[in-house]
């Protein structure tokens, strides 16, 4: 079901469909049909229409934001391969940006990211997606790329080979990925048998055998229009676009008929419970056990829906709070179902330490053979579903999750009748149905459990089989939207203390995003407090004065709100989101966690153990790794030095009065507050002024450092056992406050990044070097650094470094051409778009600009001033700033 694929998409980066059926039909493109007229319908309704050939148009109008979001969908995925043909699915994704008859290579991402657009495309089990996010006047455009591409691949056999290469590096990239690692193994384990056995990006064996032949006869077999829908979202004119879409579409002809494989049956006994350990270089123990569940179309999926987010969806959920808050067993679990066209799993997710394992998995199948899914409160049970119900409704917040949302429901479920009918059977669970539904689905005999384990670790399968048989029996264990005062205009209010309170009304959802940013973070820090203001960040929200942690989780469940807060080099801030029929309950809250925060002894003991983990979850990650290690390698002095996070021995010594002073500190800056959505205007000013007032000294000022940078200007780290070498060049940049140089060095990035940039086309198009190649910018406010990235093979290490040279070296020589410019001028607009649609994203952009110190117009001048940017000032930038000889290179290798 869309709902709960999406909280596995980060993980997988797939979502799920249901059968279709299709028709051998075909069409004449010499008969012109007569369209329906659109125009008469209101505006925001969602038009669907059906051409003759089958294919469905499904058009919405949106006109909250200046884009139009499109998404091609294709019923075929890797569900659709044999052992054979396993991964063609993704390699023909991957096929379709590397030329058409129409455009060469790259040009389809070039001539979407020219006018500012984005574009992309995703595998699944199920289907294909080919999707596009323009602005709206270049619309047509957009629809013309991905309809292009979809039918049109040129499947160059040179190109073809050097795709294969990156396919596979992408591989190896997944492999030295604990999450990716796990479904792997448990997909084996889970769907042994069916189509759903492989990875969706194939094996090593398969991708490379791939021929030109073979994936035109792919397309020729599945690419059938009437198994595929197109989306078109955002600021349209429908009647235009339906026009478009018979005019691109129209006239293409189904050649066979496309049979889903058959439903999955989950056999009566299964042969669990297995369990398989997979030792490698990792710092922590990462579990998943999973159980096979019904198709995505099932009636039961809103029962286990809800079961699964009583069980672990949340932090306030049963086995999050038994195993992580109350037995500290675990540094995270949770429970997702998900499900596919022809059938599913429920995945529990669990990451811990070694030394806690066979307790772990002891308590833990103990809990799970004596649960009882009838003992959960009524308030469990409306929290559960308010939260289920909330996640469906913010989808719509943004286009793309508009786009994904409403096509999700047109192609997979048959219209957004079926979201109604979702949340109808969702209301109806009861307890007896979850208890009848956890005894059919949650037993022993069908458990399927892979661990991954730190080489050193003597954890044994057959152990973990036997505890599971001993203590497990296999016997049957059968308001309506309050109205607020709305402001219509943007304002900025002074508050006490040299505060300020910025006010972004929003009416299209009745929710509130609310930002408060405070300079300090790793600022306020001396070089032995490394981690302080991170751990202060992270015991904040854990309890106050009048509630406790668990009390505060529940009482954001009841309503389905969040509060966060993090710390920056030179930041401090806490932001929070509900729904505005809440303000009232919501705003007492933030003032007490602001004002009288407990910081219990027993919460920051959890809050250090969360950090730690934290800190070697990331060193199992080689980017993680590098990242973590970057700031200290580049800067010798000021905030930008420490270890963002500290060390485990250095996090475990920081105690409660550290932690207290810290916040003394902090609570007591300057501050900007920034409110996003629908609000009543005087009880934020209210509340505002009042924090103003209770925190804020007089003479708390922060100054911005600028950093001395170190001598050492080389490092490689190891992490043993993985597949790829990662490489980051790095050149110092002025910071923020420089907006003529912060303009130029935007568009640089624009220019270098993307799938058409220099950078994608050369080292990846041409060479083949890497599945992930790109242009980073980082800018605080007196520096900065642009790096470029490569994660790549290690025998290609030194060919990547001197393509990296090269485009400099051509980037030096020659003024690049204005068409190239015009392309990251547009990006950069469009990527500010793309980027400010949530109303988190909107409070957080002006409380953190107006609170270091910039006005809330900063990037729109930024962006303006990029229009004004000549070749010779970006060659000039390149000589100044990007000499090889002076870069800082940091590698992470194998």
């Amino acid at each position: 079901m869309f709902r709960k694929a999406l909280l596995l998409g980060g993980l997988l980066m797939l979502l799920t469909s249901c059968q279709t059926t299709m028709n051998k039909k075909i069409t004449s493109p010499e008969v012109a049909p007569t369209l329906p007229s659109l125009s008469e319908t209101h505006d925001g309704d969602t038009h669907i229409i059906k051409l003759q050939n089958g294919l469905t148009v499904l058009i919405k109008q949106d006109d909250r934001f200046p884009l139009v979001n499109a998404r091609l969908y294709v019923h075929a995925g890797s569900a659709y391969e044999t052992p054979q043909l396993a991964g063609i699915s993704h390699l023909l994704e991957h096929m379709v940006f590397k030329g058409t008859k129409k455009r060469g290579l790259g040009q389809s991402a070039r001539d979407i990211e020219s006018v500012g657009g984005s574009m992309n495309a995703a595998t699944s089990f199920d289907y294909t997606v080919f999707y596009v996010e323009v602005p709206d006047s270049s619309w047509k455009l957009g629809l013309d790329v991905i309809t292009d591409m979809a039918f049109n691949p040129t499947i160059d056999p040179d190109e073809l080979k050097s795709e294969k290469k990156v396919v596979l590096e992408e591989l190896e990239r997944g492999e030295d990925t604990p999450g990716n690692k796990l479904f792997k193994t448990l997909q084996g384990m889970i769907w042994k048998g069916t189509s759903y056995e492989w990875p969706i990006i194939g094996s090593r064996e398969t991708v490379s055998s791939f021929t030109h032949k073979d994936i035109k006869q792919y397309i020729k077999d599945f690419y059938q229009p009437q198994s595929m829908l197109l989306a078109v979202v955002g600021k349209v004119d429908p009647d235009q676009v339906l026009a478009e879409a018979q005019r691109l579409l129209g006239h293409l002809s189904n050649t066979k008929t496309v049979t889903p494989p058959e439903t999955i049956t989950i056999p009566a006994t299964g042969h669990g419970p297995q369990v398989v350990k997979l030792p490698g270089k990792w710092n922590k123990v990462y579990l998943g056990a999973a159980f096979p569940i019904p198709h995505g179309t099932s009636a039961e999926m809103a029962g286990l829906e809800l079961l699964s987010q009583l069980m672990g969806g949340d932090d306030s959920s049963r086995l999050y709070r038994k195993f992580k808050y109350e037995k500290q067993l675990v540094d995270d679990i949770s429970v997702s179902p998900l499900a596919l066209e022809r059938g599913g799993m429920l995945y529990v997710n669990a990451t811990l330490d070694a030394d806690k394992v066979d307790q772990f998995w002891a308590e833990f199948m103990a809990e799970l053979s004596s649960f009882d899914a009838t003992s959960f409160s009524d308030r469990e049970i409306e929290r559960a579903r308010l939260n289920l119900e909330d996640s469906m409704f913010l989808a719509k917040e943004t286009l793309s999750g508009l786009a994904s949302k409403t096509g999700y429901f047109q192609f997979f479920e048959n219209g957004e009748q079926a979201e109604k009918n979702y949340l109808f059977a969702l209301s109806q669970v009861t307890r007896e149905e979850m208890k009848t539904l956890y005894a059919k689905y949650i037993r022993p005999e069908q458990l399927a459990t892979a661990v991954l384990v730190p080489e050193s670790s003597e954890l044994s399968p057959e152990k973990m089989v036997s505890v599971t048989q001993s203590l497990w029996s296999t016997q049957d264990n059968i308001q309506k939207t309050q109205i607020h005062k709305m402001d219509t205009a943007e304002q900025v209010v002074e508050l006490p203390g040299g505060n300020k309170l910025v006010l972004l009304p929003d009416a299209t959802l009745p929710y509130t995003a609310m930002s408060i940013y405070w300079t300090g973070g790793d600022g306020e820090l001396s070089p032995d407090q490394q981690g302080l203001a991170a751990l202060t960040a992270k015991s904040l929200t854990r309890g106050t004065m009048n509630m406790s942690a668990t009390e505060i989780q529940d009482f954001l469940s009841d309503h389905a709100a969040s509060i966060g807060s993090s710390a920056g080099r030179n930041v401090f801030a806490l932001e929070t989101k509900y729904p505005v029929r809440f303000t009232d309950k919501i705003l007492p809250l933030i003032r007490e966690v602001l004002t009288a925060p407990a910081f219990d002894a027993k919460e920051i003991e959890r809050a250090k153990q969360d950090q730690i983990a934290g800190i070697k979850r990331r060193e199992d990650r080689p980017l993680g790794l590098a990242f973590r290690q970057l700031f200290p390698f580049l800067f010798k002095t000021g905030p930008y030095a420490l270890l963002h996070q500290g060390t485990p021995e250095e996090v475990e010594q920081l105690s409660q009065s550290d932690i207290m002073r810290f916040w003394g500190r902090q609570s007591m800056h300057p501050f900007t507050i920034a409110v996003c959505g629908q609000f009543d205007s005087e009880m934020i000013k209210a509340f505002s002024s009042d924090i103003s007032q209770t925190l804020t000294a007089p003479g708390n000022g922060y100054e911005f450092t600028t950093p001395e940078w170190n001598t050492e200007r080389e490092r490689t780290l190891h992490l043993p056992d993985r597949n790829q070498s990662h490489i980051l060049m790095v050149f110092p940049t002025p910071g923020q406050s420089d907006r003529d140089t912060s303009a130029r060095l935007e568009l640089l990035k624009a220019a270098l990044s993307g799938q058409s940039g220099l950078l994608f086309r050369d080292l990846r198009d041409k060479q083949g070097l890497a599945y992930t190649v790109t242009a980073m910018l980082w800018q605080s406010k007196n520096t900065g650094f642009m790096a470029l990235y490569i994660g790549t093979g290690p025998d290609k290490v030194e060919a990547s470094l001197q393509g990296f040279n090269k485009v400099l070296a051509d980037l030096t020589a020659k003024p690049l051409p204005e068409e190239e410019l015009a392309r990251a001028r547009n990006i950069l607009v469009g990527d500010y778009y793309q980027e400010h649609q949530s109303l988190l994203s909107r409070s957080r952009q002006a409380a953190s600009l107006l609170t270091r110190g910039f006005d809330r117009d900063y990037e729109h001048d930024i962006i303006e001033r990029a229009k004004t940017v000549t070749p010779k000032e970006i060659q000039e930038l390149v000589r100044d700033y990007l000499d090889p000889n002076k870069a800082y290179m940091m590698k992470v290798t194998p």
